[in-house]
């Protein structure tokens, strides 16, 4: 059967939040018993995120087949069970490339190439390979990256215009907008959501429904105005106010302005109610939370919101498993040169990165923890932090370093593996995607999954060094989880400590709220009870 396709533009200004109505939207609609895909359309020429700073994208998200895409994946993650593959992320990079190797290969027999048809002829190709990827799906939502007007989405908005022309009576249009309120003049603005409507408009691309991000909810009047301006009905106005206590609120929002029955009745889609009883209890719960926790973020990036974003979720979600508020305080690992720096949270985690900046802070950070008996958890280069710091320290190799940091290191407990050593590129040539791990069952991190093997997902280059790892383990050190039916250590943990692990996989990948992730939950856990340590 051919499924439906559903297509959310955002328009005014950026980070509104398109990804998470997306989700919210998937949500709804696998809540009403539907088999849906997610895409994401990035207007950037990259061929993924790969290579770009986490200071101006935020966070890389991997799926299980190793895809480096956008963060926005991972909010997919967090509200549906849509299948994440490399084909729920397409990247202007990645359409003019495919196109222009077929150009060199003769492909097109001598024409002309053009962004149409040539370009948008790709894109809505991988608009239908989302959706045939399973065959049962009932729905794909599509979100276009950047905002309406931005030249570099051109292509993507006419190939969404032809695809809607082409397969009219299967796609809806939702176009996401920013409703200011002016302080001063205490006034709620709808120009720009006019100007914006217009802009996708002049395209081709008539919305049927507006959703309005906004500060509070909007009155009826403004409302109305939308409507007589945008060209849809008052009721597929939708508001998206600012939500109290948490985004996993959004879908109750939008449900309770009948979105999801009115995108079924626009699509023709059988009416089903929509079941959130689940999901109403996981808000429920948020809401009555009884104590808060503290946890110290360690990192490279943290003056960028997003670039731990699905790190700062899982602690959440191993929060809320707690029934506990968490309060994350984040600190530039650049600037953290004592233990006074850091002191006075709950635990702490150090998350992943890149190259040297910051180092010296996060191996700190490791140092603190395990003199001080406080939880820590490692993610990454966090785990290459500890083992180093348990090195120097209490394995008592002095110059013990990652050839990451200092390539002439004497004693490299962190190593490139040596098919690694020739690799030039450096996009898409880390070990990515998911790996099998086998636990000791002796290990804090096997009481936490419950059982002695596990698959998680990774993104690195540099692994432990196992001439190491006797020396290591006599110390005191607990190489816990390793590659199945392989040698590369995967967890190491702290014996003798209530609670210092750390993995060379990204756990955050895989945690959802009503879902999170054993090592979060179990790292929350610890906090908790420090806390009531230190109190009593």
């Amino acid at each position: 059967m051919q499924p439906k396709f559903v297509f959310i533009t955002g328009g005014v200004v950026s980070s509104l939040g398109k990804g998470l109505t997306a989700a919210s939207i998937g949500k709804l609609m696998e809540c009403k018993g539907l088999k849906i895909s997610m895409l994401k359309l990035d207007p950037y020429l990259n061929v993924d995120p790969g290579t770009m700073s986490p200071f101006q994208h935020g966070e890389v998200y991997v799926t299980d087949d190793g895809a480096e895409t956008d963060l926005d994946l991972g909010h997919y993650y967090r509200f549906t069970n849509s299948p994440l593959t490399k084909l729920s992320n397409t990247t202007s990079g990645q359409i003019y490339d495919t196109v222009i190797k077929r150009e060199r290969r003769g492909d097109y027999l001598g024409n002309t190439v053009q962004v149409i048809p040539h370009i948008t002829n790709e894109i809505k190709k991988r608009i239908i390979d989302c959706g045939k990827r399973n065959p049962d799906t009932d729905l794909v939502i599509i979100e276009i990256g950047g905002t309406v007007g931005d030249i570099e989405a051109m292509p993507f908005l006419e190939a969404i215009r032809q695809f809607r022309n082409e397969h009219h009576s299967e796609c809806a249009n939702i176009h996401l907008t920013y409703v200011p309120y002016i302080k001063s003049a205490g006034e709620t603005k709808t120009k720009p959501t006019q100007h914006s409507v217009q802009v996708l408009r002049s395209i081709g691309i008539f919305p049927d429904f507006i959703v309005c991000r906004c500060e509070k909810a909007l009155e009826q009047d403004v409302k109305d105005k939308i409507s007589l301006f945008c060209n849809v009905t008052k009721n597929s106005v939708i508001e998206a106010p600012d939500v109290k206590n948490t985004i996993y609120e959004l879908p109750l929002t939008l449900h309770d302005q009948e979105l999801d029955d009115m995108l079924s009745s626009h699509l023709n889609i059988p009416h089903k109610e929509t079941d959130l009883s689940e999901w109403k209890k996981l808000i429920d719960s948020v809401k009555n939370l009884k104590d808060t926790i503290t946890v110290g973020i360690i990192g490279k990036y943290v003056q960028h919101q997003d670039a731990y974003k699905s790190v700062f979720e899982a602690l959440e979600h191993g929060a809320i498993a707690s029934g506990y508020n968490i309060e994350i305080k984040s600190f530039d690992a650049h600037k953290v040169e004592n233990i006074e720096d850091i002191a006075g949270c709950d635990g702490y985690l150090v998350p992943g990165g890149f190259d040297t900046r910051g180092w010296c802070g996060k191996i700190t950070a490791a140092k603190y923890c395990r003199e001080s008996m406080t939880p820590f958890f490692g993610i990454c280069l966090g785990l290459q932090a500890m083992v180093i710091e348990f090195a120097r320290n209490v394995a008592m190799l002095n110059d013990a370093n990652s050839t990451e940091m200092d390539a002439t290191t004497k004693v490299p407990i962190i190593s490139l593996l040596s098919e690694q050593k020739s690799v030039q590129n450096l996009g898409g040539t880390m070990r990515l995607g998911t790996y099998p791990c086998s636990l000791k069952k002796e290990s804090k991190a096997f009481a936490a999954y419950g059982t002695d093997t596990i698959s998680e997902r990774h993104r690195h280059r540099y692994e432990f060094n196992n001439e190491y790892k006797k020396k290591l383990e006599d110390a005191g050190l607990l190489l816990s989880g390793k590659l199945k039916d392989g040698d590369l250590c995967e967890i190491a943990e702290i014996k003798n400590h209530p609670w210092m692990v750390s993995v060379q996989f990204h756990p955050e990948f895989k945690s959802k709220p009503d879902i999170p992730h054993p090592l979060f939950r179990d790292f929350v856990k610890a906090m908790v009870e420090h806390k009531k340590k230190k109190e009593s």
